[in-house]
């Protein structure tokens, strides 16, 4: 077909030009030689605390992250962790949780806490040359946090109410039940109640805090456009008088007990929708099967065009999105299956998931939609490189699993070389139906 566009040249006149378009061509593949991670400058200061610096970019900005690992989980106060970093930020011995905000804002700065799994974060993002004035802030609220009793009340009850809406949504208990059954009475396996919330009080906070929120159990990454002097004022700030507690943190985690039960239903007699969990405990990113079997997840649901989309969603109409995916934590791992559907074909939903991952163990996958597969992870892992703030995203995947920058030239190979015989293989190896925890909330 023709289109027009036109040109507008140098007497200011626009000149229009016609060119020939073939929509029944796909564009052509070109694939991605080589991805290129930049590698962080390494600190370790006086009080143990390791800094990791990326610097890159022209904006006058920096992204500055405290990342402290878990303590160990204890069943009776199941919530320190969640509970503590959440409230880092409601106030001092010197500065009360609205003064922090102020501070904050005043200089066009930007605060957040974050909980993981495995770590707990604390993140500022500010302009370099404020620097000098919020980098306070963040070390009072890192070295002298004192969970005021008033707000201590006021997250329990907020924490409460929000449970209390999200046990209403399909999909929230379907995630709950699966994690608590494959990852046990452990971080990863946790789903508070309201009761769970008062176990909380300050005494334990504060003894929690002062344990966990200490310069050797921390890790600074600092990226964006760090210039020497900032990448000084950092270290000093948090080198000269942060010191080690006492009591050493305790990191180690107890071990996983996998419920013996495979099936958990949660009957909803009025839900229109039915929300699907179903999967199983796997290898995590220490493993060396764990590219290979990314790829395998990719085409069973890890994209669009994934074979669960293709038949759930386009052909049986069953759901609006249905997906799989793999998490690495650092003591364990999983491969998941999650969608909702109309409460009538949740039966029949279930039968194609189940369809679907046997013939990815009784057919080899075609050459085209392998490549397919190959070009759109390796487009999104170069696209998840769009900032100096992506690498070190990426140098905290390798960091936190014990993994060196070699983990990403094995990433790609993989990717570009594992042929379909593998992935029937791994297949066999990792996908039993028949073993999946399968979790169901609505109707069945």
């Amino acid at each position: 077909m023709l289109s027009f566009y036109k040109h507008f040249n140098s007497y200011n006149c626009y000149k229009y030009y016609t060119m020939t378009l073939d929509r029944k061509t796909a564009p052509e593949f070109k694939e991605v030689a080589n991805i290129n991670l930049l590698r962080p400058e390494h600190r370790e200061l006086n009080n143990g605390c390791n800094v990791y610096c990326f610097n890159s970019g022209d904006q006058e900005l920096v992204r500055v992250e405290w990342i402290f690992g878990n303590q160990r989980f204890n069943p009776e106060k199941p919530l320190l962790n969640i509970a503590v970093n959440t409230m880092l930020t409601e106030g001092t011995h010197s500065l009360t949780q609205a003064q922090i905000a102020d501070k904050v804002d005043f200089y066009g700065a930007f605060l957040q806490v974050d909980y993981g799994y495995d770590n707990s974060t604390v993140t500022l993002y500010s302009l370099n040359k404020h620097l000098q004035h919020t980098l306070p802030v963040l070390k009072d609220i890192i070295t002298d946090s004192v969970f005021p009793e008033k707000e201590l009340e006021t997250y329990i009850r907020n924490q409460q109410q929000k449970l209390q809406v999200s046990m209403q949504k399909n999909d929230y208990v379907a995630r709950r039940n699966f994690n608590k059954a494959i990852y046990g009475d452990t971080l990863y396996g946790l789903g508070a109640d309201a009761e769970t919330y008062k176990t909380l009080n300050r005494e334990d906070m504060l003894m929690h805090f002062k344990q966990m929120y200490q310069p050797t159990n921390c890790t600074i990454i600092v990226s964006g456009k760090v210039e020497p002097q900032i990448l000084d004022l950092i270290t000093n700030t948090f080198d000269s008088d942060w010191k080690n507690s006492t009591i050493r943190p305790d990191t180690s985690q107890p071990g996983i007990t996998s419920s013996s039960d495979r099936f958990f239903f949660t009957e909803k007699p009025e839900a229109l929708q039915s929300a699907i969990r179903m999967g199983m405990p796997t290898i995590n990113r220490t493993h060396t099967d764990f590219p290979f079997l990314q790829v395998l997840n990719t085409v069973l649901g890890g994209y669009f065009g994934s074979r669960l989309m293709a038949n759930i969603r386009e052909d049986k109409g069953y759901t609006y999105g249905i997906g799989s995916g793999m998490s690495s934590l650092k003591h364990s791992g999983a491969l998941f299956i999650a969608t909702e559907v109309g409460a009538d074909v949740c039966k029949a939903a279930v039968s194609e998931i189940e369809k679907e991952i046997n013939l990815l163990k009784t057919e080899l996958i075609p050459e085209d939609e392998l490549s397919l597969v190959r070009n759109y992870m390796m487009g999104s892992l170069l696209g998840s490189l769009e900032n100096v703030f992506s690498h070190a995203d990426k140098f905290k995947n390798l960091h936190f699993s014990g993994l060196g920058y070699d983990y990403y030239d094995r990433y790609t190979e993989a990717v570009k070389t594992v042929s379909a015989e593998r992935l029937m293989e791994l297949a066999n190896q990792y996908l039993d139906f028949d073993g999946f925890y399968k979790v169901i909330v609505g109707k069945y």
